[in-house]
């Protein structure tokens, strides 16, 4: 019972700290004349489609705790 009362006491206030820094005004917001420079070849996080594919099967291949990527099975290749 005591940890029980001492784990709220101490999980209340984080909880409230982590929720009033969530919803901070502080964020930063795109002007819509900055979207352009968004939207360029070298802000892509996948510029190259056929590397990304490669990338992808590579860690799906090689992961054996989870299976390939929509497809049931384990990352032995037995899919």
């Amino acid at each position: 019972m005591k940890t029980t009362r001492r784990l709220l006491l101490l999980l209340l206030p984080a909880s409230g700290l982590f929720f009033t820094g969530c919803a901070s005004s502080n964020l930063v917001r795109v002007k819509p004349w900055e979207r352009a420079t968004l939207t360029t070849y070298a802000m892509k996080p996948d510029r190259d489609p056929l590397h990304a594919a490669m990338m992808e099967h590579t860690y799906f291949s090689r992961e054996i705790a989870a299976g390939g990527r929509g497809v049931g099975g384990s990352g032995c290749g037995c899919n």
